[in-house]
């Protein structure tokens, strides 16, 4: 099977109760081993900012920097759904919103994806009008970091509860075919999963969403400096480069590396 995945592809495997699992990646190698590994749905997230770029958020990622990622990553010509971020203040308007995910569609990415629920619907909805497929983003929203004061989770108040469902069913109504929830407390997690009829895709929210997402660096250790909670690596190969690198140094100079 070479067909690529499709939005329509995500929706029946929650449909027909099968997990998705869900990567980042941010280049031309990373993309296709995750393909060739099987992976459905790639995300080109705004994490780049942390893990490639060195900034201290995704607030600094700027829309020149998402369209220069996705470039790459489209290069691999994956099977799998390739999704984009829309960056920090690239989506303030439907009328920007939409001219910034037809410049990430024209880079080679096959959906977009935003933060936010209610307050963002108007630009959904003209995304989704203009036949872009997008894929939503609730929970903690990374982007808006600086004014919240840090990562916390949602969900834990009533508010925040109903809260996360309307806005879970207004992106639902503007098109999304798809939503992540983030650092979402499990059990409202679990209640907005079965509210709606499209896929959560859930990173830090228990592991009862219809998909799990990572961002890859995390998973394999290629990030050591600093691992979330919520993430156990499956390998640890910033180790395994520092190792193979003193052994080269040590064939090429004779002396072992400090």
């Amino acid at each position: 099977m070479n067909e690529r995945i499709t939005p329509a592809d995500i929706v029946a495997m929650k449909r027909r109760g099968e997990k998705i699992p869900s990567l980042t990646a941010y280049d031309y190698p990373t993309t296709k081993l995750l393909d060739e590994a099987g992976v459905p749905l790639i995300l080109v997230g705004d994490s780049l900012g942390m893990v490639v770029l060195g900034y201290p958020d995704t607030t600094h990622v700027t829309m020149d920097e998402m369209v220069h990622h996705v470039r790459a990553a489209a290069r691999a010509k994956p099977r799998a759904l390739l999704a984009a971020d829309l960056p920090f203040e690239s989506y303030a308007a439907p009328e920007i919103a939409l001219a910034n995910a037809r410049r990430l569609i024209a880079a080679g990415a096959d959906a977009v994806k935003a933060e936010g629920g209610r307050s963002i619907a108007a630009q959904v909805k003209a995304i989704t009008s203009a036949g872009i497929p997008f894929f939503g983003h609730l929970g903690m929203l990374p982007q808006h970091v600086l004014e919240e004061g840090g990562y916390r989770v949602k969900g834990r108040s009533e508010d925040q509860r109903q809260a996360l469902l309307a806005d879970a069913h207004a992106l639902e109504e503007a098109g999304a075919f798809a939503i992540v929830l983030e650092l979402v407390t499990p059990p409202v997690a679990v209640e907005v999963s079965k509210a709606i009829g499209i896929p959560t895709i859930g990173i830090g929210s228990g592991p009862d969403c219809d998909g799990q997402i990572l961002v890859t660096p995390d998973l394999v250790g290629g990030f050591p400096w600093f691992t979330p909670k919520f993430a156990k690596p499956r390998a640890a190969i910033g180790a395994e480069i520092k190792r193979a690198v003193g052994e080269w140094m040590t064939s090429v100079t004779g002396t072992a590396g400090g």
